[in-house]
């Protein structure tokens, strides 16, 4: 199990890219298996920069592991409390057609892995993904 914790800021991404880098190198994923989960894990990381602590700074905390030919992604805030289960589903013609920005990161990580699990825990807001691997 590898852990990371980062500043809830967006040029603390690198090193959310290097982490996941670092850490799935060693299981030779496909290119595409590597970029969906890449992908999930950014879109998630970026709404709780922008929305999670709308009063102070917080923390990003990380965790990935694999079991069971799956890959897990464990992502911690401390932030106000988000479902991400919760959400509607977006209307993409609609955002295509007003150029609305957001709103598609919760479904695109929702569809593209094979897990998606979320709990509060005390003043936490925990999400687990996983993608399963050959």
């Amino acid at each position: 199990m590898k852990t990371l914790t980062v500043r809830s800021d967006l040029s603390e991404l690198n090193k959310i890219r290097t982490f996941l880098k670092r850490n799935l190198s060693v299981l030779h994923l496909s290119d595409e298996d590597y970029y969906i989960i890449e992908l999930s894990l950014l879109e998630i990381c970026i709404n709780i920069i922008r929305y999670a602590y709308p009063e102070k700074e917080g923390e990003i905390h990380l965790k990935t592991w694999e079991d069971q030919a799956r890959i897990y992604l464990e992502i911690k805030d401390n932030g106000i409390p988000f479902d991400p289960r919760q959400t509607k589903k977006p209307d993409i013609a609609e955002i295509m057609k007003t150029g609305q920005k957001g709103g598609l990161g919760v479904f695109l990580t929702r569809k593209l892995m094979d897990g998606f699990d979320y709990r509060r825990r005390g003043d936490e807001n925990i999400l687990t993904i996983y993608k399963q691997i050959d």
